[in-house]
């Protein structure tokens, strides 16, 4: 049996198994329950439709780097349960477009959109509105339901499981606890550097690398001075990832990050972009870009007019300089921790082609 060459062609099969996985894991309610089969071909197409595979690839990375053999019995196993982190993302992903109100995700409707447009169309009773909130929430439970069975599920040694559970465990924590702390900043009008950097650590970096990177050294039996070292590299390059995200969440193309421009201002996001924005209007005595850019954060109703004169005054009071110049700190920060982490090769270089690739996306 030829082995197959997952260090070349991870993507392709993480979607594999994810496809085989999401498959079979609705076969049975897909038979007897048929009312519920647009929730999961929504479900299906949402995983399967689209994404970077960020999560499995730096998993499988640090995997890699700590002594994991692709060429090994274990390896299709840690495949399925890195490739499990995907079905996390896809319910935060799903319940996020729901807190935000989004319209749209990776340029088409965003599930709960997707839903409530079906009730309509149907001439359902009640309200449109509602019932894809609902079917959305839903979705996205499954979504965390089915990770946690891929993950259990995986073909590799109680052992193997066991210690890479606290990661498993922490992440789902922490990703949850950054998405109140989202909603609650929102809430609460907090436009602090300390608020949106909190959020910046749980809600993107511990699950999209900090975590990620914990799992795989730890499915490879890594030890705690490894594990602390991805840790610390995972902080920063996690922070540094959501700025990116935030950049161009305001200034992005959405004909490439298919979402419009100055969504995250109409949802009143408070991203480091916004508070370095506010302070230095505050310390510069650029008073009416303060109040432009103060009173533009959760104005649903901003045009694309609005949205320029705010790009504008990001840029005018240097708030856009100071991400990119966190952007390259952070990286370069993480980098040398990836030096000190003693992977073998080739996951060191991998991982810091990954950093790039996280870090000056456009997309």
């Amino acid at each position: 049996m030829t082995v197959p060459d997952y260090d070349a062609d991870l993507p392709v099969h993480v979607e594999r198994v994810l496809d085989d996985f999401v498959r079979e894991a609705g076969a049975a309610i897909r038979d007897t329950e048929p009312a519920f089969e647009p929730g999961l071909d929504a479900l299906s197409a949402f995983v399967l439709g689209g994404g970077k595979r960020l999560r499995p690839t730096f998993a499988w990375w640090a995997w890699r780097g700590a002594g994991g053999d692709p060429a090994g019995p274990h390896a299709e196993g840690v495949l399925q349960a890195v490739a499990s982190l995907e079905l996390i993302q896809a319910c935060a992903l799903i319940h996020d477009d729901v807190m935000d109100s989004s319209d749209s995700r990776r340029g088409a409707p965003t599930v709960h959109m997707a839903f409530a447009k079906r009730h309509a169309d149907a001439g359902l009773l009640g309200s449109a509105a509602t019932f894809g909130l609902s079917a959305a929430i839903l979705i996205g439970d499954l979504a965390l339901a089915w990770a946690e069975d891929m993950f259990a599920g995986a073909a590799l040694p109680a052992e193997t499981l066991t210690a890479a559970r606290p990661a498993w465990r922490a992440m789902r924590t922490e990703v949850m606890a950054g998405q109140y702390l989202d909603v609650h900043t929102q809430a609460v009008g907090d436009t602090s550097i300390e608020a949106a950097l909190r959020i910046d650590k749980l809600k993107t970096a511990a699950y999209t690398v900090q975590r990620p990177l914990h799992l795989g050294a730890a499915l490879a039996g890594a030890g705690e001075t490894t594990v602390r070292t991805l840790l610390n590299l995972g902080g920063d390059l996690g922070i540094a990832f959501q700025l990116r995200d935030d950049l161009l969440g305001v200034f992005g193309d959405p004909s490439v990050t298919g979402k419009p421009a100055g969504d995250d201002l109409r949802e009143g996001k408070r991203t480091l972009l916004l508070a370095l924005a506010l302070r230095g209007a505050d310390e510069q005595g650029r008073d009416a870009e303060g109040k432009l850019i103060a009173a533009s954060v959760g104005n649903a109703e901003l045009t694309e007019s609005d949205v320029d004169d705010v790009r504008q005054a990001l840029l005018d009071v240097g708030a856009v300089d100071a991400v990119e110049r966190r952007i390259t700190e952070l990286t370069d920060t993480a980098l040398t921790t990836l030096e000190q982490a003693a992977l073998t090769e080739p996951a060191a270089t991998r991982l810091a082609e990954l950093a790039a690739r996280a870090t000056q996306r456009n997309y």
